[in-house]
């Protein structure tokens, strides 16, 4: 990295580079750091020990101290600013406002309007020659008047005006949306703080306000915020896949390898480190002054540039956080890459509908406006060359272009109303005022498509602790000295040599960060700051009237011997001291079964060890864990052990040092629910939402919590598995996980105790890949810790805690509860199915308006020549609709009933049957009106009639009644759209959105204003009290009629169909099927691509040739002998097919097929090894379960060819 460092140094601001050079007055410049960071393990400690010495050493040219951290005075720290750097990585600059309003050019219907638009102003500048002859013919409806002439710029005025307009809005909306995105991001910045040792002291600060030589204090899940090098760490381990891309976790010590990085994760273990660089000197910072310089080009390709800095700054690799290495054997990682980057870039459900659906309403558009043009061309040409017989003249030419244009003008007019361009600002503004509302449900959501897939989900898995749990912990019942108290004990009632082990215990073997602190107000409880099971254990220390702090003071941190810090494998924390007499003592806390399993002796009565055997625990389990268990208490064991002074131990041989412990004691420690979760938790199962809790904790306090919680209640057929049962039941002989088991137990899982990350992320993507059932399921996930990053990952809809969760769980999710709490994840379902029937409302507005004005506009042109709409009209109908009716109904907020239902699933159209009946009712009724009033509206309102008007006439009252009725019957129509699911009561909650009254109000205003004083440009007369009372009535009738169709009950008109679907299978291009393929086919999963190449061939050959059903014994006499196991090509593959009736395969393909196929391969390929041909037939077989799906017919020779080459 030598000369990327070069090359960074021309970032920086000229004075701080200046300074560096000499960084007079401290004992090492910045160049001479970052140099020292980019060393790694023994290197690092070579140039240590040269330069400095040692850490100390180090920290004294720092000017700063290992133990009391930096003493904290403004001068010095702006001092160190100055001379290293703010701990600041700039920005990206946003996008201007001119580059979002160019991006929403790019619409192609935008782009048809704006040919359209130009066209006809061009052309309305025009003037043919001449005055024209007689000679030319007078076609009906011939060419516009003076009056009109003049204002026949305005149309393509107009519908530049409704561009701009569209576009505004749309750019305003992604301008807004990024800038709060900013805001917010600067708002997750702020609350990021670290702790830092200042004066002596451990303080919380910004992490904007580390500086170079300040001590760091570093703990499991932290994301760290600058560069350093390890002063002291117990079991610390990192994960540096952001910066090198090695996936595996990185062992650091102070004396192997000191260096740590910014934007690394901490996957285990505590330590300190003192902070050598900061913001744009820290390695991350340095890739990205890097990447700065590199953007600029990128942004052109790239136009996702909404990501946040954050993102980057984690690297490409913290966001695919690798899979996990799980029994699984390792995920094929470059598959599950590719996975990932693409499953961002695709569409989500409902843009994937809504595309869908918009291609297809666009195209019956422009076959209508073809249509409407071919007709008035034809009709025109036929009226004067065919009936008048007239010549077609040079002079005339101009004249009849003109005539030509105003048809293509009609027909561009019937495609714009056609194309629904509401739709694009109708999701954009109904996901855009969602995220915002839900900001004040608590949930903080970071891809807006998340939004609406929640509306989808089926299921959820939930963390216990801290989600469906306060996360405040309290010991409530102990056993200690063989009496099981069922209160806090009063101290005299532990015998003193237990009480002083019991009070040591606690106070040393727990992380020195987690304290409790004095409460904020004077009412309140105390705070509890830290890992709340260890403020449980520290809370009980100050029940029994010590003080934890005198102890710690005693022995600080510097002077604990090692540490075994908690993680999910080894469930238990561990910490050795140093006595006095040169001996150690081991103390131990953990679940209560695990460490209880090392137990080989217990303090009895009096204080002292007695032997501690595997019944008495046994007795213990029965008699005191599982009564604690099933009132919801976890149970945690406390332990200790000493070891003599020489021999030393060899503390890195966990198994050897983890044994033969002595029992202090087991405490019950409460975490009460929340008392909301069991109203939430009830909603989620009435919407069709399966509620799942996997937690760490044992079974019986799992099962007592989700009994409280109502996730399960008595009586229910549904299992409760620990994480070991639950892998037995997943995977067959040879360990490996199949779909079939997984189907199996899911549906009837609600809890999975004593769980690993591994089990979650497995449960996670059995669910989801499960064909079990009538649709795909959609998959919530909770998560906190950095071990929940690939479950998050892989869910629908990953939720991180936002209080207790690790950055690397913030950044894996997809929406952060900021409140930690289950029932704003029940808010994020109201929403999401919020937005789906905004849209789903809209589009039943909007294809009733879309309808009606096409099929006017149509008739219309072919009856009477002309549109009884006028194109400025129809704009007005269709911009101010499209675009406040957008407005109108996307903001409807979202109510309880939304709850009562099931979830839609993946598939469900966007127009249900029920909107289609509405859709075409309403059409019905308002095509009935206008054609009445368009052919009978003179007589009935006895009135000049408006059609075949002669040239020169100004607009007509008729027309102009027609167009008001039009718009008023949309505006009553509006309020029908409100309801989807065919309610008869559509004002139910009308008044709850002011948007939605002030937007019909401001419309008919409007409407007033044109019909009144439109005039000329909107082709209106004034009209009469009594003629705007008629049109009322007719608008006020879509109400009525509204009712009629409602009480029509849908299952009895069978001709309706559905549209909008979601992509079905046939839609899918054939490479993203293969991929799908992939995905499912649980026994292909763990092939590499070229194999499953040839596996595929192998099957094709299946399918295709029956040959003999020899060879069967041979194949059994093959597959049995030992040597077949040997060839690496097996290991690659699955080494796990035996045949035998008893494995719960199921055939797709005959079983002959097998036998008839290794027949083939026998006859065909040479059997030079006997090896070789079993290790084809072994896998070929392996596959046939499931493979079938991507069979398909080929010529048998060349799967064949690839065989033998493969082979």
């Amino acid at each position: 990295m030598g000369d990327m460092t070069n090359s960074a140094v021309d970032f920086y601001p000229k004075n701080q580079r200046g300074e560096s050079n000499h960084a007079g007055e401290f004992g090492c410049s910045l160049d001479e750091l970052r140099s020292l960071m980019e060393l790694r393990g023994a290197e690092g400690v070579q140039k240590m020990q040269d330069t400095y010495g040692d850490v100390n050493g180090f920290c004294r040219r720092l000017k700063t101290s290992p133990t009391e951290g930096l003493a904290g005075n403004p001068a010095d720290l702006e001092n160190r600013k100055q001379i290293f750097g703010r701990n600041f990585i700039p920005p990206k600059k946003p996008k201007t406002f001119l580059q979002l309003v160019w991006e929403a050019l790019q619409d192609v219907t935008l782009i048809i309007l704006e040919l359209a638009a130009i066209i006809s102003l061009g052309l309305s500048f025009y003037q043919p020659p001449g005055e024209r002859s007689e000679m030319c013919g007078s076609a009906a409806g011939g060419v516009e008047g003076e009056g009109e002439a003049e204002a026949g710029w305005i149309e393509g005025a107009a519908i530049l005006l409704s561009v701009f307009c569209v576009v505004f809005v749309t750019a305003f909306n992604d301008w807004s949306k990024e800038k709060q995105f900013r805001g917010l991001q600067s708002r997750i910045e702020q609350e990021q703080k670290f702790s830092v040792v200042r004066g002596g002291q451990v303080i919380q600060i910004p992490v904007s306000e580390i500086v170079t030589g300040d001590i760091a204090q570093i703990k499991y899940g932290d994301l760290l915020p600058a560069d350093g090098v390890l002063i002291q760490g117990n079991d610390l381990k990192i994960d540096e896949s952001s910066l090198t891309g090695e996936s595996d976790h990185v062992r650091k010590s102070a004396d192997k390898d000191p260096m740590l990085l910014s934007g690394t994760h901490v996957m285990e273990g505590s330590g300190k480190m003192v902070v050598t660089a900061v913001g744009v000197n820290s390695q991350t910072g340095i890739i990205f002054t890097l990447l700065g310089a590199g953007g600029e080009e990128e942004e052109k390709k790239d136009k996702k540039g909404k990501e946040q800095w954050t993102k980057k700054q984690d690297g490409a690799a913290a966001m695919e956080m690798q899979p996990l290495k799980s029994a699984e054997g390792g995920d094929g990682d470059d598959k599950e890459k590719k996975k990932a980057g693409s499953s961002k870039k695709e569409k989500s459900v409902l843009q994937g509908k809504l595309t869908k659906l918009a291609v297809q309403i666009g195209k019956a558009g422009l076959v209508m406006s073809a249509i409407t043009v071919i007709i008035l061309v034809l009709y025109f040409a036929i009226d004067t060359f065919v009936i008048q017989k007239l010549q077609w003249l040079p002079e005339c030419t101009p004249v009849y272009i003109q005539f030509f244009v105003k048809f293509f003008i009609i027909g561009v007019t019937v495609l714009v109303v056609a194309v629904p361009e509401g739709l694009p600002l109708a999701v954009t503004i109904s996901l855009a005022y969602s995220v915002k509302k839900m900001m004040k449900d608590n949930n903080l959501v970071r891809h807006l498509d998340a939004c609406e897939t929640m509306g989808n989900a089926t299921a959820i898995c939930s963390d216990k602790t801290g989600t469906l749990t306060t996360n405040r912990m309290t010991v409530v019942q102990a056993y200690v000295g063989e009496v099981h108290h069922k209160e806090v004990p009063d101290p005299d009632a532990i015998p003193s040599k237990t009480l002083d082990m019991l009070v040591n215990a606690i106070s040393l073997n727990s992380a020195y960060t987690s304290k409790i602190l004095p409460p904020e107000k004077d009412i309140g409880l105390p705070r509890q700051v830290g890992n709340k099971t260890e403020c449980g254990l520290l809370g009980l220390v100050l029940d029994l009237k010590r003080d934890y702090q005198t102890v710690r003071d005693q022995t600080p941190e510097e002077k604990l011997y090692k540490v075994y810090t908690f993680n999910s494998e080894r469930k238990s924390m561990s910490t050795v001291i140093k006595m006095q007499d040169g001996s150690f003592r081991m103390y131990s806390k953990g679940a209560s079964e695990i460490v209880l399993k090392k137990c080989s002796n217990i303090l009895n009565t009096a204080g002292e060890p007695r032997g501690f055997r595997p019944r008495d625990r046994d007795e213990m389990v029965k008699k005191v864990i599982e009564p604690m268990a099933c009132n919801g208490l976890r149970t945690i064991c406390i332990a200790f052990r000493d070891f003599p002074g020489s021999p030393e131990p060899d503390w890195d041989n966990e198994n050897i040092i983890l044994i033969d412990l002595t029992c202090i004691a087991v405490v019950g420690i409460e975490d009460p629910v929340r008392p909301e979760v069991p109203d939430a938790i009830k909603k989620c199962q009435q919407a069709g939402i399966t509620v799942r809790m996997v937690t760490g904790d044992n079974i019986n306090t799992a099962r007592a919590i989700a009994i409280k919680c109502g996730i399960i209640s008595p009586g229910e057929d549904f299992i409760c598995l620990e994480g070991k049962d639950f892998n037995r039941r997943i995977r067959n002989e040879k360990g490996e996980i199949e779909q079939e088991r997984i189907d199996k137990i899911w549906p009837k899982l609600r809890v999975l105790a004593r769980s690993s990350p591994t089990d979650k992320h497995t449960l996670v993507k059995g669910i989801i890949d499960s064909l079990h059932g009538e649709r795909r399921q959609v998959v919530a996930v909770t998560g906190d810790g950095t071990n929940d990053g690939p479950a998050l990952k892989k869910a629908d809809v990953g939720f991180a805690m936002g209080i207790a969760g690790t950055d690397v769980a913030k950044e894996a999710s997809d929406i952060i509860l900021t409140d930690d709490n289950f029932s704003s994840i029940v808010k994020a379902v109201m929403w999401g199915r919020n937005v789906y029937d905004s849209i789903s409302k809209f589009l039943q507005f909007q294809l009733t308006v879309n309808i009606v004005a096409v099929i006017v506009a149509f008739t219309g042109a072919c009856i009477t020549q002309d549109s009884p709409l006028k194109a400025v009209q129809m704009l007005w109908v269709n911009l101010i609709m499209d675009t406040f009716a957008s407005l109108a109904l996307a903001t409807e907020p979202p109510t309880e009933s939304l709850l009562m239902r099931k979830p839609y699933g993946r598939n469900k159209p966007l127009i249900s049957r029920t909107m289609m009946k509405n859709i075409l009712g309403h059409g019905i009724y308002q095509l009935t009106v206008i054609f009445t009033l368009l052919f009978a509206g003179e007589t009935i309102f006895n009135i000049d009639s408006g059609r075949n008007a002669p040239l020169h006439a100004p607009p007509s009252e008729h027309y102009t009644i027609i167009f008001n009725t039009f718009v008023l019957m949309q505006l009553f129509n509006e309020i029908n759209a409100r309801k989807i699911h065919g309610e008869k009561n559509v004002f139910d909650g009308i008044f709850r959105n002011p948007i939605f009254c002030s937007i019909v109000f401001g419309t008919f205003a409007i409407q007033i204003v044109i019909i009144q004083f439109g005039g000329k440009p909107f082709s209106c007369i004034p009209l009469q009290i009594d003629q705007w009372l008629w049109c009322m009535v007719l608008g006020v009738g879509e109400l009525l009629w509204g009712q009629i169709i409602s009480s029509i009950p849908t299952n009895r008109l069978k001709f309706l169909k559905e549209a909008g679907h979601g992509t079905q299978k046939d839609d899918i291009p054939e490479e993203e099927l293969n991929e799908d393929a992939e995905e499912i086919d649980h026994a292909e999963r763990e092939l590499r691509r070229g194999q499953i190449l040839w596996f595929r061939g192998l099957n094709r050959i299946q399918t295709q040739i029956r040959v003999v059903k020899a060879f069967r014994s041979s194949l059994y006499e093959g597959l049995e002998k030992p040597e077949s196991k040997s060839s690496i090509h097996n290991f690659m593959t699955h080494p796990e097919f035996r045949i035998d009736d008893s494995q719960p395969h199921i055939p797709l393909i005959d079983d002959t097929d097998i036998e008839e196929d290794a027949a083939l391969k026998q006859n065909s390929s040479p059997p030079s090894s006997p090896n070789k041909n079993n290790n084809a037939i072994d896998s070929g077989i392996n596959l046939t379960t499931d493979t079938s799906k991507s069979a398909t017919s080929s010529s048998p020779g060349s799967p064949l060819h690839s065989l033998e080459t493969s082979l």
